[in-house]
């Protein structure tokens, strides 16, 4: 048999590294979806520690309105933050808080659930809410999951192929636990720029976004009783007006909703759902407590608002 040519052995060569090249390309795609956090665009929503003194993180709108989903699942369901916590921190890994539509194999969706794995069907997984309460039906199913490591637990749920990844994401997803279910007040802020991608708000939206996430019970429980309103009081707008509505949720003194929730948490939560949802649902500033978010500051900041604190209600002004 005649030997080959240096030039043949060169393009050979060159033919099984460029073969390896585009394995590794595929590995490296594969890794991005499992370890690379945030969405798209730049970060506009930011959660900072209690003390403010601490760490901080910051995240997308997309990114926010998945998060507030993933709680709101969570405490309507009277878990704990910790359970929130797990929810979140897997989320980022799997997904980073995104709704994805792909993944290895049929993964999809916020935490990659698989529809061959009698996850549900495709169009289940990739509701926010369906997933997310998939994800707890199985987290409580694991002995002792808030006492174990936050990696531990997720990997019991998850199955993953990388079960030390969770664990780098506990410090943004403790940090997100403790704003959204309410235990870190006035910890979570967004400049609300509006979502182009949206069809609108108006107090109808926030309605209907409030009973997506919370259940259908939320606004019994909670007291709740959304008016169409001008901002300062004014006659209800006609549906075609663009002023400004006033959504009042009163919190209740007694809040059952989920075991060892003060009130104090409860308004906070409802707050801090509606500062995150505040780009999809164009929502302009929201009021709790004394202290008010408007969008579009360009520190985001929660101010005081010169009045009697009060935590009997969150107060969300929105517009079509």
């Amino acid at each position: 048999m005649p030997e080959q040519s240096p030039t043949h052995k060169r393009r050979g060569r060159l033919l099984r590294r460029g073969a390896s090249f585009l394995v590794l390309l595929a590995v490296a795609g594969y890794l991005v979806v499992q370890y690379v956090t945030g969405g798209t665009g730049d970060p506009a929503c930011e959660v900072v520690s209690a003390d403010g003194r601490g760490p901080s993180y910051e995240f997308t709108p997309e990114q926010a309105v998945n998060a507030a989903t993933i709680t709101a699942v969570g405490t309507a369901r009277g878990l704990p933050e910790r359970a929130v916590a797990i929810a979140l921190a897997t989320a980022l890994q799997e997904s980073g808080l995104r709704n994805i539509t792909h993944g290895d194999r049929d993964s999809l969706g916020l935490f990659q659930q698989r529809p061959s794995q009698g996850w549900g069907t495709e169009k289940e997984i990739l509701d926010p809410t369906y997933s997310a309460g998939e994800f707890y039906d199985h987290l409580v199913k694991v002995s002792d999951y808030e006492t174990l490591p936050l990696t531990v637990a997720a990997q019991r749920v998850q199955r993953s192929g990388f079960p030390e990844a969770y664990a780098k994401h506990e410090p943004d997803a403790t940090l997100l636990a403790a704003a959204l279910t309410g235990h870190a007040a006035a910890t979570l802020t967004c400049e609300g720029r509006r979502d182009a991608s949206t069809t609108g708000g108006g107090p109808d939206a926030v309605r209907a976004a409030l009973v997506r996430d919370f259940g259908r019970d939320v606004l019994a429980v909670a007291g709740a009783e959304v008016s169409r309103k001008g901002a300062a009081d004014t006659p209800t707008p006609s549906p075609s007006s663009t002023a400004p509505s006033t959504v009042t949720l009163p919190v209740p003194e007694d809040t059952d909703t989920a075991a060892g929730t003060t009130r104090a948490q409860r308004g906070w939560q409802l707050a801090h759902w509606a500062v995150a949802n505040a780009s999809a649902l164009h929502i302009e500033n929201v009021t709790y407590a004394g202290r008010r978010w408007t969008a579009g500051n360009t520190d985001s900041e929660w101010r005081p608002t010169g009045t009697r604190a009060s935590a009997e209600a969150v107060r969300i002004v929105t517009t079509p």
